[in-house]
């Protein structure tokens, strides 16, 4: 049965965290940052005599020339003195305007020696909507840049176009489920014991799926890359007679708000509702911030301030040992047990560190337990703790702190979805089938329930029934629907029905960057490697392997049949639903760059063969297998899941006739003792329609282009 194995990243894993972000939830107040001074009070300009006039330059370098004295020296400047001054050059508001934002000594600085262009600041500011009451308040949110809750040298930066804003992370995540406010923000909000994880260090070969959590490393670029084509040709080959297919909707293009790098594997909002931008602003300046703090909690907010302001720096010892006197002097603290848990979190990404992040997950337990924690303190902990117990690979631990979250907000259908995924995750099919039916029973029109019902349908081989699922929920254009997965089962659902806008389908993934091309369908991809559906010997570099399996086709063909004939079980049906009909039988030597168990003790000759070439051997993302596929099999047209591989096939027993082999728009038969090789993450088909049993060697290899560091650091598939 197809599992929810490879859901999540659109490419595999590498074994470590994702990098920390700064925490989602804002206090009432935010931090600003202590003014610098712009001058110092001592500094003097620098005057030179120019004819008649006195030339004052300023710290910048800018000179500005002032009129000279009616004396001889004219040195002394004396109102209305004898070249007599400029006049007032700017108006009393102004003025008002620069001493309400920066301070009498300030402006004097701006104006008086021009350390920085005073009409420069005038006129950008100008372009920012200003309430005179904000300004005689000090509140200044407006101008507010950095999200620190007052106007300082960091906002001037960016008012001036020294930097660019950076809006904190309370608003990038607005989009998030963590958002979503009561009305009374102070609720106090119970929530039943959780059950405390027991931590054992993780060992990959233990993880269920650990792929699903971490993101790939970034590959290193190949001195080729964009020299080899992935699209344009092949693409074009498969809209020949597409005038007659039905056109997919295109989605709409979702939020290009950050995703969360620790973890959060879907944010879920509103789809979008067509209104003008401005009044989206609008509405968003309108939201309520969460409310963390409970009545308790207001009386140490100073305390908790300043050990928050800690951690936002990045100091986060210092910031560890303010949160754990806090917790110790006050055990009751909701907050501060909240806070601690974001230090550790942080600290577990800085250090690398499961025991850390266990930490954390277990200080998020404790701060959602205590009985007076406000609502939004409780969800934020609570979904926290679910999203690193994924991390770490402890679905079960996952799916029970969503099963708590569902019960405490029964009404928040983005929870129950994400319950859904975590049955996914588990394999568990059924259970994630009940979830999902649940949400649409109540939201028929929740497109992300609907693409993973869709797709759990189609698991479970009812292809027809899973295609308007897929489809509507990708055309929702929800968070979370846009996919590659998606995309991929719906296409392939598509041509299992005969349906040719499969390729429509295809086509809209591969500009919604999700496929390579209309062919080259792999999910698991690094970028730059050549891509082209079949392959010369010369072409892989790899022509001591081909040499070796050509000059010994024979011995490994007689090994395979004897294995054949003493029918021990060695040859399993094979399993990923990719046969229309018929027979297909495979019998594995080498998987993810490891031998399986015993099996070479059939085959050691083949074996003995192999073991000098590492790239077939060591290839953590193929096998090494005999095939053997009885007449009258077909097997449905699909891709296998990552460019990083190469696909040789060795012909050991090939009937004249009737066997052949489709990759791309290219059509190819069997030999015996020949070798065949294609990048199978090419979409390929294959007919057995002759009268006896085709036996074939497959063997994959890394692909030629990859650097030993990536070998070594790709994740198994």
């Amino acid at each position: 049965m197809q599992h929810y194995r490879h859901y999540g990243t659109s490419c595999p894993p590498e074994p470590c965290p994702a990098p920390v972000e700064e925490e989602v939830y804002a206090e009432e107040e935010v931090y600003g940052e202590e003014a610098e001074s712009l001058i110092q009070e001592e500094a003097e300009p620098m005057v030179k005599q120019t004819d008649g006039k006195t030339a004052v330059e300023s710290k910048n370098g800018k000179r500005s020339e002032r009129g000279g004295g009616g004396g001889e020296g004219g040195g002394e400047e004396e109102e209305g003195g004898g070249g007599g001054g400029t006049g007032t050059k700017y108006s009393m508001f102004t003025w008002f305007v620069v001493l309400a934002l920066l301070g009498v000594w300030s402006s004097v600085a701006v104006v008086y020696f021009e350390v920085v262009d005073y009409d420069s600041v005038i006129a950008r500011a100008k372009e920012f909507p200003m309430n005179l009451s904000d300004v005689l308040q000090g509140k200044l949110t407006a101008y507010d840049t950095d999200g620190d809750g007052d106007f300082d040298v960091e906002d001037a930066k960016v008012l001036l176009g020294l930097k660019a804003a950076d809006r904190p992370p309370e608003e990038r995540a607005d989009s998030s489920p963590s958002s979503v406010h009561h009305e009374d923000g102070n609720d106090e909000a119970a929530v039943p014991p959780l059950v405390e994880d027991v931590f054992v260090p993780d060992d990959p070969r233990h993880d269920l799926h650990p792929e699903v959590l971490l993101e790939e490393r970034p590959p290193e670029e190949s001195p080729e890359s964009g020299r080899y084509l992935t699209s344009s040709k092949f693409s074009q080959q498969s809209e020949v007679g597409a005038e007659n297919r039905s056109e997919p909707v295109e989605p709409q293009p979702q939020s290009d708000s950050p995703k969360e790098a620790r973890g959060d594997l879907h944010t879920h909002t509103a789809p979008p509702s067509g209104k003008p931008a401005e009044e989206k602003l609008k509405e968003k300046a309108k939201t309520k911030k969460p409310k963390l703090l409970n009545k308790f909690d207001k009386t140490i907010k100073v305390e908790i301030d300043a050990a928050e302001k800690l951690r936002k720096k990045g100091k986060l010892e210092e910031a560890l040992r303010a949160f754990e006197s806090l917790v110790e002097q006050n055990p009751q603290s909701p907050r501060a047990r909240y806070g601690r848990a974001q230090v550790e979190d942080d600290l577990a990404e800085k250090l690398r560190s499961n025991d850390m992040l266990q930490k954390a997950i277990n200080s998020y337990r404790e701060a959602a337990e205590l009985p007076d924690a406000t609502s939004d303190l409780l969800r934020a902990a609570l979904k926290r703790r679910a999203e690193r117990q994924q991390f770490l690979g402890r679905i079960r631990g996952s799916l029970a702190t969503l099963e708590k979250m569902v019960q405490i907000f029964p009404d928040d259908i983005s929870l129950r979805n994400e319950m859904g995924v975590a049955h996914l995750l588990l394999g568990d099919n059924k259970g994630a089938s009940r979830v999902f039916g649940e949400v649409l029973a109540v939201a028929p029109s929740n497109g992300f329930a609907k693409v993973h019902y869709g797709f759990i349908l189609k698991s479970e081989n009812k292809i027809a029934e899973s295609i308007p699922y897929l489809k509507d929920g990708i055309e929702s254009g929800e968070p979370g629907t846009d996919d590659g997965r998606f995309y991929f089962h719906l296409g392939d659902a598509l041509q299992r029905v005969g349906d040719e806008s499969a390729y429509r389908w295809y086509e809209l993934g591969h500009k919604r960057g999700h496929f390579a091309s209309v062919w080259q369908r792999s999910l698991y991809n690094v970028d730059g490697l050549k891509a082209q559906p079949w392959w010369t010997a010369k072409e892989t570099g790899y022509t001591d392997l081909v040499r070796t399996l050509e000059r010994n086709w024979k011995t490994i063909r007689d090994e395979a049949l004897a294995m054949m004939d003493q029918k021990t079980g060695s040859f399993v049906p094979e399993e990923e639903n990719l046969r229309e009909r018929g027979e297909w039988g495979q019998y594995t030597l080498w998987q993810q760059g490891k031998k399986v168990g015993n099996a070479c003790q059939g085959v050691p000759k083949t074996c003995s063969l192999l073991e000098k070439h590492s790239e077939a051997t060591g290839c953590r993302r193929g096998q090494i297998k005999f095939s053997v596929m009885h007449p009258g099999t077909h097997v449905w047209p699909h891709t296998g899941p990552t460019n990083c591989r190469l696909r040789m096939h060795l012909g050991l027993v090939v009937p004249k006739h009737g066997c052949k082999i489709r990759c791309t728009d290219q059509t190819r038969e069997w030999e015996e003792g020949r070798v065949l090789i294609f990048d199978d993450s090419f979409e390929h088909e294959v007919w057995q329609e002759a009268g006896s049993y085709r036996l074939i060697f497959i063997v994959d290899v890394w692909h030629p282009e990859l650097t030993g560091p990536q070998r070594h650091g790709l994740s198994a598939i």
